[in-house]
């Protein structure tokens, strides 16, 4: 919310510094009257905020479509190229995003290791000894069910599943009867398509040997495991926001500069126009 609120800060300062500039400029021309001198061949005009006022050449930034594409790529550097201070801003926002998610994104990745460092020394060492990294879903799994359970309860033969509903491959067994069979605690014969579906689903779904954990002797470690995934996946969620932010400041910065190229090159027109009226010569 922070972050949202400069960037809307950010956005909203040039606007309120073109009204004080249309509210000095009418006045000028006010007092000025019908008899002001128009801008020779020498000068130049720019528009700032709707108003046109004359510069000399030297001081006037080129508003041309390389301040809109040097934004999009670095904000701040179109701001620069027009000759707005507050490309100063545009690069501290993206300085800070960026070390905001570089920042985020180290946590995540050292409470990653931590997390999966204390399953593999703790849950699953009486079970494997290769004990292979797992995906995301499988360490979630982890979090979620104390114990794995077997995969194969008898071995030889056809598998029997795990049979204990609290543990995870008994979830997975029990949500596999749900599905295929009319009744879950009533099971089809072992040769029908019915048995076949729902052991085929066990078989692609549950924790195999080498994959094998429980945390029932380790309380303790247990509960900082479960700690540390809920740091890891909070750092890697502030890390998008970060990135999000990021992309904001582009666009932001962008719509910046090509509004101001806009009105610029609108201002040069209404000028040339003006001189054309008067009988002078174009001061392009």
């Amino acid at each position: 919310m922070l972050r949202l609120t400069f960037l809307v800060a950010l956005y909203a300062l040039p606007l309120r510094s073109a009204t004080a500039q249309r509210a000095g400029d009418a006045a000028v021309t006010a007092r000025a009257g019908v008899g002001r001198q128009l801008p020779d061949e020498d000068d130049s005009v720019r528009l700032l905020g709707g108003s046109l006022v004359g510069l000399p050449k030297d001081s006037v930034a080129p508003a041309t479509a390389w301040a809109v594409l040097a934004s999009a790529v670095l904000p701040g550097t179109g701001q620069a190229l027009l000759g707005q201070d507050r490309f100063i801003a545009y690069l501290a926002v993206e300085a800070f995003a960026w070390a905001r998610y570089r920042a985020d994104a180290r946590e995540g990745q050292r409470a990653r290791a931590s997390y999966r460092r204390l399953a593999s020394e703790v849950a699953r060492r009486p079970f494997s000894a290769t004990r292979p990294l797992g995906d995301f879903e499988y360490y979630e799994r982890m979090e979620k069910f104390p114990e794995s359970g077997v995969f194969d309860a008898i071995e030889g033969g056809l598998i029997e599943p795990e049979s204990d509903t609290t543990t995870a491959n008994g979830a997975i067994w029990l949500l596999a009867r749900q599905t295929y069979w009319s009744d879950p605690n009533i099971p089809p014969a072992v040769d029908s398509p019915e048995y076949a579906r729902a052991a085929n689903f066990y078989r692609e779904r549950a924790i195999r040997p080498e994959y094998r954990w429980s945390w029932t002797n380790a309380r303790l470690e247990y509960a900082e495991f479960r700690r540390t995934i809920r740091r890891s996946n909070n750092a890697y969620r502030t890390s998008l926001q970060d990135l999000g932010l990021v992309i904001a400041n582009h666009a932001l910065s962008t719509v910046d500069a090509f509004i101001t190229v806009r009105l610029r090159r609108q201002g040069d027109s209404r000028m040339a126009e003006r001189y054309e009226v008067f009988g002078t010569i174009p001061f392009r």
